[in-house]
């Protein structure tokens, strides 16, 4: 399905493809380097690759968190980064009278995993006729996830990926259930967002934990489950990253990691 994005690179390579990109836009700068080594690293391994940067941070635990560095600012960034490099681009949106604004400046419209099951918002998305990516709820079934699917097709857009980022397992901790993976690619095709699957919420200090030490054990087992595509939050700096530092990927590391996870990937293609 990614086929038809408009510069998705390395499709005939029959390899997963990568949505990666920092938490959120924190500058220009900033955006324009990681875009530039993430396509460097993809290109090398043959992998279609996706950039991605949130233009706002609307679900924060503090209302003194970082929220974003202005929405139009952001977005310009977001289609800068498309011109420059000729990739495609994914943000994410949290309200429905931001689905036709965002529509003029990436590629992809995300649904955060807590508002998925928000039918104004899924409708408004599906009708600017972008591709979808949906965030499955922390709350909810690989089953259930059908119907939020069944809501951007309905309006006519069947340009829809569904995207597993764990489940509630107490109310500090996420676990991956693989079993949704193959269940969920009955309704479209499946993304596993690995940094976001190892975070650790409702921290008493406010600020969202995480286990970045577990990316490459989550990364190898949705791989070997047969996940189309992976979910990735890197900076060049993790510590001093604005948000999600605590659990995103050192952009140091990416390259490694994507060469095991391509070889697990040739070995999974020879089972078919």
């Amino acid at each position: 399905m990614i086929n038809k994005l408009k510069n998705i690179r390395n499709t005939d390579s029959n390899n997963f493809f990568l949505i990666a990109g920092p938490c959120a836009i924190e500058g220009e700068d900033m955006a324009f380097k990681i875009a530039e080594k993430l396509l460097e690293i993809t290109d090398k391994l043959e992998i279609p690759f996706i950039f991605k940067g949130s233009f706002k941070k609307a679900n924060r635990t503090r209302i003194d968190s970082f929220t974003g560095i202005g929405d139009q600012k952001a977005l310009n960034i977001l289609k800068k980064i498309n011109e420059k490099f000729k990739i495609p681009t994914l943000t994410d949106i949290h309200e429905a009278k931001d689905a036709d604004l965002v529509a003029n400046f990436v590629d992809v419209i995300q649904i955060p995993a807590f508002l998925v099951r928000q039918t104004d918002l899924l409708v408004a998305a599906a009708k600017t006729k972008k591709y979808i990516n949906l965030k499955k709820g922390q709350f909810m079934s690989a089953e259930s996830m059908s119907y939020a699917v069944k809501k951007i097709i309905d309006c006519k857009n069947n340009n829809v990926m569904i995207t597993e980022r764990g489940t509630m397992f107490g109310y500090q901790d996420l676990l991956v259930d693989f079993r949704g993976i193959p269940v969920m690619k009955n309704y479209a095709p499946v993304i596993l967002d690995i940094t976001h699957s190892l975070q650790q919420p409702n921290q008493s200090s406010g600020v969202t934990g995480g286990r970045p030490e577990m990316i490459e054990t989550i990364a190898k087992a949705g791989i070997a489950a047969g996940t189309d595509g992976i979910f990735i939050e890197t900076h060049f700096d993790t510590k001093s990253a604005k948000s999600d530092g605590a659990n995103m990927l050192d952009i140091s590391k990416l390259e490694s990691l994507l060469e095991k996870l391509v070889i697990i990937r040739k070995a999974t293609n020879s089972f078919k």
